[in-house]
């Protein structure tokens, strides 16, 4: 299995943030934000910003004299069992904020040795996590997760993942036809949610974002009831801009 070469654009607002880190790695007592702009050779407008989200995910600190330091987000996540429990947890609050934000339950799914799997997700009892009716990884043709995750696979790899899961009618919405969804997920633009309108579930609505990180797709979507429809695409738009954070998490 193969990923298509088309990288997104949380995917380079992570380059960015990679390169923030390894310049304040690098210095212990602290590094200020025109050392980083001169080190990295990102401009001042585009690096205040970034430097923001940092603070807000506790990456980086500023001491005293508006120096960056490494944070202590960045200091959990060693390595071994230690490093991947640090991670689970900040990635769990990470979704959990990120629930409240869009009032939607919202999950991370990859793609692991030709299957579907959700890895995480965070839901309420305002934001219930959607009913799976049918076992995800029988689904991707059909659900906005399964679509954005085939979108990353080059076209073997869709044929590998269909010929071991049919395209099975799951409403009157779902797309059968292995030629009209290969059009339609090779038209999807990479920079746009992927969405599901009662195609998995009638009664259900949801979108999907990439997350490819490394060798590895991945997703990060959220589900809305029907009639919450109104608000998908501002919460999609939302959740996308939100990714970075999350790849983010992934790439460390």
């Amino acid at each position: 299995m193969a990923l298509k070469p088309e990288p997104t654009a949380p995917f380079h607002s992570v380059q960015y943030a990679l390169r923030v880190l390894e310049a304040v790695s690098e210095h212990g007592d602290g590094v200020t934000e025109a050392q980083i702009s001169r080190k990295t050779g990102l401009p001042v407008e585009h690096l205040t910003s970034l430097l923001l989200t940092l603070r807000r995910e506790g990456y980086v600190e500023q001491i005293t004299d508006g120096a960056y330091v490494i944070g202590s987000s960045l200091l959990l996540l060693g390595s071994g069992t230690a490093r991947r429990q640090a991670l689970e947890v900040r990635l769990q609050q990470s979704l959990a904020q990120l629930r409240d934000s869009v009032g939607a339950a919202v999950y991370i799914s990859r793609y692991v040795d030709g299957e579907i799997r959700v890895t995480q997700y965070a839901d309420g009892p305002r934001t219930p996590a959607v009913n799976e009716w049918v076992d995800f990884r029988s689904s991707a043709h059909a659900s906005a997760v399964g679509k954005c995750l085939l979108a990353q696979l080059d076209r073997n790899g869709r044929r590998d993942h269909l010929s071991r899961h049919k395209t099975a009618r799951l409403t009157s919405r779902t797309i059968t036809n292995e030629k009209v969804l290969f059009s339609k997920l090779d038209s999807q633009p990479a920079t746009v949610p992927v969405l599901d309108i009662q195609e998995y579930a009638v009664g259900t609505v949801c979108a999907a974002v990439p997350l490819t990180a490394g060798s590895s797709a991945g997703c990060l979507a959220l589900s809305l009831p029907i009639e919450d429809a109104h608000r998908l695409r501002t919460a999609a738009d939302t959740l996308n801009r939100r990714a970075a954070p999350v790849l983010l998490s992934l790439a460390l």
